[in-house]
């Protein structure tokens, strides 16, 4: 009972099939695949990409720091 027969499995796929029919299960499968594809083109991303982005997030609330500065004085 601890592990599954060839019947489980069986049954399993049978389910899979009745919910999701024939058509979507190779379009959920292309989905999964654009998405591992994806994954691995951001991992391989230079860091230099986040660097940038994270400078100019830092600009930006540096001034936002000095203008709310600025606004306050009483």
């Amino acid at each position: 009972m601890g592990s599954f027969s060839i019947w489980h499995w069986l049954i399993v796929l049978a389910v899979v099939l009745l919910l999701f029919g024939r058509g979507k299960i190779p379009e959920l499968m292309g989905d999964v695949a654009k998405g591992i594809k994806n994954f691995k083109q951001g991992m391989n991303e230079p860091e230099e990409t986040d660097v940038a982005s994270s400078k100019t997030i830092d600009n930006e609330t540096g001034e936002q720091v000095k203008s709310t500065k600025k606004t306050t004085k009483l």
